[in-house]
């Protein structure tokens, strides 16, 4: 069929403005191959094997008390076999090997992978694409972050590769991954970012990229490529119901691998900020209750004691919004903004405080081994009772009483923590669909002390007749935690 002169025309029209204007998407194939940049990039990338000597005791508590003829051939083995019946047992050591990958970011030997790759390794080898073995030494490790550093001694400098930078990944670019899949040295695979700062919950300091491209055991520590060479991340976990690749791969982005590395390799080990705050996520129960025009930041529900936070004027009840001019869009991303922020430095940190934004400053503390990162408060455990002169608030579906000496001592309850203690929920009302439990102190009502079950029934009350969420602060096992309790949600 042939085409008019005058359709063809308007075709190719249409094509050309397509392509260059930046309103309309037209969809690209991939690259036309990997293969020069592959060829490039496999000598800087290597494979590690590990092995751990692992002890085990055989006992034979229950042997049958047996007897042979004096002479028999067998009267000496049973001997043996009743001393470890008397609790005498035989020690056996052997030896358990893993794999793992690693790339070289230094031609003097410097080589990263993760820490479970090398984690309890009593030898660790590197092999080089050219099959050259190779002896290594743990610089460094970091289990927070799942980074380890390694050095080997080659006799000749090694191909490096450099960090790029992760940030400036977009979802749907490409990357490489070389690594050793199931012992299967220097395997090339292709994808794309599918998504940024995933959280699957490993550790405090999660900010995962996900890909698609095909990664397996073995191919942990091992470098994501851009197509520019550059590192972007390191292989680290994959999501499997088989064990194998089902496209939910995960790398640790450059972004932050690069400063763990750099401190591995000046230090040794690693210096943290440290804020000195417990946080929860600003839900929108809670938004509304503290009147925030978003469910963003990171809400405080303590302050420890002569920690960086307190000292600079943080309280329990701020939401924080930025920290050292980097936004803080949820709860999880604050942890790690404080983390990688220089000890001792003085930031500006925006908080949200009855109704209007203000900046503190704050100097950053070092994280030490007795501190945990700042992290979402806990739960509590169900504890039964009903004192003598309870007094019950119907609009939360609970009974308070004033904190006496005795219910101190039964609820372990210290002696500077104020407020009413809850001594009974109703499982259906709206204080339970929230999670406050028989226990829990309830010291302040819409950010106000509350001093009585009185005081608690009246706050409760005015906010089911604003219809807004009233938002209580609690201690629960001497951690404080915000709860928003919204009177539309009754089930």
């Amino acid at each position: 069929m042939k085409i008019p002169v005058f359709l063809g025309k308007v075709i190719a029209v249409f094509f050309v403005v397509a392509l260059l204007s930046p309103g309309i998407a037209v969809a690209r194939s991939g690259p036309p191959g990997f293969a020069d940049l592959a060829e490039k990039l496999l000598p800087a990338v290597v494979n590690i094997s590990t092995s751990q000597t692992i002890t085990a005791k055989d006992s034979l508590d229950g042997l049958p008390d047996l007897q042979f003829p004096p002479g028999s051939p067998f009267e000496e083995l049973f001997k043996d076999l009743k001393k470890q019946q008397r609790g005498e047992e035989k020690v056996r050591k052997h030896k358990a090997t893993a794999l793992g990958s690693g790339f070289i970011i230094d031609p003097t030997g410097y080589i990263v992978t993760n820490n479970h790759v090398i984690d309890g390794a009593d030898e660790i080898n590197v092999i080089l694409q050219d099959d050259t073995n190779l002896s290594a030494k743990v610089i460094g490790s970091d289990k927070k972050t799942d980074l380890a550093l390694l050095k080997v001694e080659p006799k000749k400098p090694l191909t490096a590769v450099s960090f790029g930078d992760s940030n400036k990944l977009r979802i749907g670019d490409w990357i490489l991954a070389i690594g050793n899949p199931y012992g299967f040295g220097g395997s090339v695979t292709a994808g794309i970012i599918s998504a940024r700062a995933r959280n699957i919950n490993t550790g405090p300091y999660d900010e995962y990229l996900q890909t698609d491209a095909p990664i397996n055991r073995g191919n942990s520590g091992g470098p994501m490529f851009d197509m520019d060479g550059n590192v972007v991340g390191v292989n680290t976990a994959i999501i499997s119901p088989t064990g194998g690749s089902v496209g939910l791969a995960f790398a640790i982005p450059s972004s932050l691998a690069k400063n763990i590395i750099e401190q591995l390799k000046t230090k040794g080990h690693i210096r943290r900020g440290w804020l000195g705050v417990r946080i929860q996520t600003v839900t929108q129960d809670i938004a509304d209750g503290l009147g925030l025009p978003s469910t963003k930041g990171a809400l405080v529900s303590s302050v420890t004691a002569d920690g960086p936070a307190g000292k600079g004027g943080i309280q329990a009840g701020d939401v924080i919004l930025s920290f050292d001019g980097k936004e803080v869009p949820e709860m999880h991303r604050l942890p790690l903004i404080v983390a990688e922020t220089d000890v001792d430095k003085v930031v500006d940190v925006v908080v949200f405080r009855k109704g209007k934004n203000m900046t503190v400053k704050v100097k950053v503390g070092e994280l030490s081994s007795k501190d945990t990162a700042d992290e979402e408060a806990g739960t509590s455990e169900h504890v039964p009772n009903v004192p003598v002169g309870a007094e019950k608030v119907e609009d939360l579906g609970l009974t308070v009483a004033p904190l006496t000496s005795a219910l101190r001592t039964r609820f372990d309850i210290k002696k500077d923590v104020t407020g009413v203690v809850v001594t009974s929920v109703v499982p259906d009302g709206v204080a339970a669909e929230q999670g406050v439990d028989v226990g829990d102190v309830i010291s302040e009502a819409a950010q106000q002390e509350i001093k009585s079950g009185k005081d608690l029934s009246e706050k409760a009350k005015q906010a089911k007749k604003d219809n807004k969420p009233l938002l209580l602060l609690i201690n629960r096992k001497d951690e404080l935690q915000f709860v928003a309790i919204s009177f539309g949600k009754k089930k």
